[in-house]
């Protein structure tokens, strides 16, 4: 018992380290100035998923007691023997290849703060796909969070009027306006893309006795082949004058790093924890990456309405998983 709390708390860390760190490298990453080429967002992508696969495939060996031939037999069966459940994959994946692209959009068009608060409308969107296509019932608590997550990040999303403003300033808050609203359509075309490829995967994996890694070494295979095939189509150029690993540095190996490592924590923690603690580890991410966007890469003035729709995300991600505990138990049995 206590080394499984024990486990709870360390997986919910890990998660909150992974998701700040993710979003805070991936915004420095995207706004640092350098002299050379900038490295390609859809090169990144990819790189993660190649990363991802042999992560699963090391844990598949593994949990095969090492043997090579074990490990072997097992992918050629459930993956080579079994074309029409990998093909299922092939939309989950190319859903969440258009989706990491879309953060590296995101991030470099939004502070850390504004991303982190706003991406939290996954949260609907992942329940009402959940509700369309799994027929969940969702409780008064959790329809209540959706309006309070709806109502924060609108609050988060409202522009603030500086007084006083001179003509070139005038011009840098149309072109920062601008930027932002890049950055927000691209955060919520992300929502929707998380919402459905998460339930349309979540289906899957309930129709079937597969494990996780191998699932998502599946869903790694079209995933790096719809970045490959888009990277070569709309780089494609560039990618043949600098090459695939232009612009890359130890900060861009991070941020690979850590998206290949993001879905596999997240794995460990539905083992290990619930969704109230799920969303304490988000409301914490949420509250350093402002902290660290406000103090050290300094992209980020905050407001009162900003910590007034701030605090309404983050009393929605509890809430929404008030209810979810007891309510499991007969949703499992429909």
């Amino acid at each position: 018992m206590a080394l499984s709390s024990r486990l709870k708390y360390v997986s919910l860390g890990v998660l909150v380290l992974q998701t700040t760190l993710l979003v805070l490298t991936m915004r420095y990453s995207r706004t640092l100035k350098e002299n050379g080429p900038r490295y390609l967002a859809s090169s990144a992508v990819v790189s993660a998923e190649v990363l991802k696969i042999f992560m699963c495939t090391l844990l598949i060996f593994s949990e095969n007691n090492f043997s090579l031939r074990a490990m072997y037999e097992l992918l050629y069966k459930e993956i080579l023997n079994k074309p029409v459940e990998l093909v299922k994959l092939a939309v989950p994946a190319g859903i969440y290849t258009l989706q990491n692209n879309l953060l590296y959009v995101a991030l470099s068009n939004l502070d850390a703060a504004t991303y982190q608060v706003t991406y939290q409308l996954k949260i609907l969107t992942t329940a009402l796909f959940s509700v369309s296509m799994l027929g969940k019932k969702l409780g008064s608590y959790q329809w209540l969070s959706l309006l309070f997550l709806t109502a924060g990040v609108t609050l988060v999303q409202l522009p603030v009027e500086s007084l006083g403003d001179s003509e070139l300033q005038t011009l840098q808050n149309v072109m920062s306006a601008s930027s932002q609203f890049v950055g927000l359509i691209a955060v919520l075309m992300a929502c929707v893309s998380s919402g459905f490829a998460g339930v349309y995967f979540e289906k899957i994996l309930k129709e079937t006795s597969q494990s996780l890694w191998l699932r998502n070494i599946q869903l790694g295979l079209f995933s790096f082949l719809f970045g490959l095939t888009g990277m070569m189509v709309y780089e494609g150029e560039s990618v043949k004058q600098e090459g695939i690993f232009q612009g890359y540095n130890i900060i861009t190996c991070i941020v690979v790093v850590l998206q290949a490592l993001g879905g596999l924590i997240v794995a460990v923690v539905i083992k290990y924890a619930d969704n109230i603690l799920k969303g304490f580890a988000t409301s914490l991410s949420i509250m350093v990456s402002t902290l660290i966007s406000y103090f050290l890469l300094k992209d980020f003035n905050p407001t009162s309405v900003f910590f007034l729709g701030a605090v309404l995300v983050i009393a929605a991600t509890f809430l929404y998983g008030y209810e979810q505990k007891p309510a499991s138990s007969s949703t499992n049995k429909v």
